[in-house]
C-alpha cells in the first residue's frame, strides 16, 4: 500500500487493512493483536477490533507517540 492509498483510509481500519499497511500477513496481525503485541493502539468494541490510521502513519513515519 502506498502513501496516497494510506492517506485515503478512514480514521479507523480493520486488522487486515492495518496488516496491509504494515506489509505483514493477516494471520500474524491477528496473532499480534491477540497477544497484545500489536505496535499501535487497538480499539476493541465488543467483537469489533479497529486500528487508528493516524497511529499507523506515525509508526511508518517513525514518530514517537504523543502522550494522551
Amino acid at each position: 500500500m502506498n502513501r496516497d492509498q494510506i492517506a485515503q483510509l478512514p480514521p479507523l481500519v480493520d486488522i487486515p487493512t492495518a496488516a496491509e499497511v504494515l506489509g505483514i500477513g493477516r494471520t500474524l496481525a491477528y496473532e499480534l493483536v491477540r497477544t497484545d503485541r500489536w505496535p499501535t493502539t487497538v480499539l476493541r468494541m465488543g467483537k469489533i477490533i479497529r486500528i487508528p490510521t493516524a497511529a499507523l502513519i506515525r509508526l511508518l513515519d517513525d514518530e514517537p507517540a504523543r502522550p494522551a
